[in-house]
């Protein structure tokens, strides 16, 4: 995965040419395979047969990307009625309904969101959605998470958000692509850039619910994959959100966060994704 890319185009996103040459259509991408468990047509074969792959063994996969999806626009919206009007959404994947701006600018017209990922798949679709989106209150980073200080320092990102005041960093499904220690010392550079006041959005797949064979057969089942997965236990998630204030319920399954409505036939077990809202003091 690379930081930016150059590119001459207006939006300082890589030019159309740029996005095709990097597509790779071999490998499965986590990115394409979650818009494809969502329902969405962007994806190829690879993607669709490796997300069928995996809910074969998993049957609650494609309802815990739902359930996921449906948490992190829960979240943007309890963080936006408690004033919160700037929000990093880091690997955010392919756009879709619901949003972080559409959510956050439902409440607040005047919100501002960074959206950033390094995927061509959404890269493409940036253009759309920022087309659609108000002038100057959202930039689209193209950059990697791997590189916090990168997107820290991208001048899209200074020219959208004032790191000076409360800002609402969405962390939602990303980091189970990162292997130890790297997510540590990301979560760690991210939290000493934000003011007091912050907010923290997490999400992360877990395997804390897995029998041994389950848990044995998962690195099979990626080990084609564009990134490698790698699920966390709710200890180690709770590490990497240490010294923050947890929003209650806390650290629970993105099924249950806040969720008034009928979770749906699958437990929170068999969902398998932890999430939570953490706030800076």
């Amino acid at each position: 995965m690379s930081a930016a890319t150059p590119s001459d185009d207006e939006s300082g996103l890589p030019t159309a040419d740029d996005v095709l040459a990097r597509i790779d259509t071999t490998v499965a991408h986590p990115a394409r395979r979650y818009n494809y468990w969502l329902g969405g047509k962007d994806n190829f074969a690879v993607d669709r047969a490796s997300g069928d792959l995996i809910a074969g063994r998993f049957p609650a996969v494609p309802a815990a990307a739902r359930a996921n999806r449906a948490f992190a626009g829960r979240a943007v919206q309890y963080l936006a009625r408690r004033g919160i009007r700037q929000f990093l959404d880091i690997g955010t994947g392919l756009p879709g309904p619901g949003n972080t701006h559409e959510v956050a600018q439902r409440i607040d017209p005047l919100s501002r969101v960074v959206y950033v990922d390094n995927d061509p798949i959404v890269l493409a679709h940036a253009r759309a959605l920022l087309i659609g989106a108000t002038q100057y209150t959202v930039a689209y980073l193209d950059r990697d998470l791997r590189d916090p200080d990168g997107i820290l320092h991208d001048e899209a990102l200074s020219s959208t958000l004032d790191l000076a005041r409360p800002v609402a960093v969405l962390l939602v499904a990303v980091l189970h692509f990162i292997d130890h220690p790297e997510p540590h010392d990301i979560v760690a550079r991210l939290r000493q850039a934000l003011a007091p006041g912050s907010y923290v959005v997490l999400s992360h797949g877990t395997a804390d619910f897995l029998n041994e064979q389950d848990r044995a057969a998962l690195p099979g089942l990626t080990a084609r994959d564009a990134t490698g997965f790698y699920p966390r236990s709710r200890d180690d998630l709770l590490a990497l959100l240490d010294g923050l204030d947890l929003v209650k319920p806390g650290l629970v399954s993105v099924r249950d966060w806040r969720n008034p409505d009928d979770p749906g036939p699958f437990s929170a077990e068999e969902i398998g994704v932890y999430g939570a809202v953490a706030r800076i003091p």
